[in-house]
């Protein structure tokens, strides 16, 4: 007698969505006995009706921003940060691959400056750039362009030698090889190290947010705390997890239907 180990197809979801909504009604369920455990943490139909009486704006007078303009900040911060490191690391890696020089004199550096965590840039990026969009842009650049180098370097030492044999066989000069056999060879690797960094580079700018740009999800979350509004912050958190969600989803399925391939 054997049994189906195979989950029915659609159980994941439906049994994340049951997780989720058990701990949404716990929350509520809270939030009804009030007391101080309901004015650290409003439950959601409290801060989600206050937020709504505002007309979905943050902050005071013509300073107010709103949502969407606060997701479209923070995503051009993130989305940018991370294209400029992503298309930086692709750079350095083909430099290093192909220059001894540039692999003993670079390599050095890459490795002291790896480990240093993106929020110890701020205080540097703060006195260069000024409180403005720059520096967020910066701070994710520097949590993601060490890491996804190396990672680049690595996946470049992945490739089986027979590639570049064969590549070089048929009269391909290193420039070639590079193009057309490291690269697409790369690709889907670097760009899951990508998706795996983008976390790093959400949690980079929303802390860039907080040191006194106007606006932004970061924003939202430091406007909470200076008007004592849990509320606010409570909505802030919840809008952030929720896009960096929706975004890591879109991140796997480019990272499936369209960079699919594997060396």
């Amino acid at each position: 007698m054997t049994f189906d180990t195979k989950p029915r197809k659609g159980a994941p979801l439906i049994i994340g969505a049951l997780s989720i909504a058990t701990l949404l009604g716990a929350w509520e369920l809270a939030g009804m006995h009030g007391g101080a455990l309901a004015s650290v943490l409003p439950p959601p139909s409290q801060f989600l009706r206050s937020i709504a009486q505002s007309n979905f704006r943050i902050g005071l007078g013509s300073q107010a921003a709103t949502v969407t303009q606060s997701l479209a900040a923070t995503f051009f911060r993130v989305f940018l940060g991370m294209a400029i490191a992503f298309i930086a690391s692709i750079l350095t890696g083909a430099l290093l691959s192909l220059s001894r020089v540039a692999t003993w004199s670079l390599s050095p550096i890459l490795q002291l400056l790896a480990p240093i965590a993106p929020i110890a840039w701020i205080p540097t990026a703060i006195v260069v750039f000024g409180i403005s969009d720059i520096t967020a842009i910066f701070i994710v650049f520097m949590g993601v362009y060490f890491i996804l180098t190396l990672a680049t370097l690595n996946e470049i030492r992945r490739i089986p030698p027979e590639f570049q044999i064969v590549a070089g066989n048929l009269g391909a000069t290193p420039a070639q090889r590079w193009i057309w056999v490291t690269l697409p060879a790369i690709l889907p690797g670097v760009f899951v190290l990508l998706r795996t960094n983008f976390i790093a580079a959400w949690m980079a700018v929303l802390v860039a947010e907080m040191v006194g740009l106007r606006d932004g999800l970061g924003a939202i979350i430091m406007m909470g705390r200076n008007l004592f509004n849990n509320e606010l912050v409570m909505f802030g958190m919840l809008v952030i997890g929720i896009t960096g969600y929706v975004v890591d989803r879109i991140l796997l399925l480019i990272g499936q239907r369209v960079l699919w391939w594997r060396v």
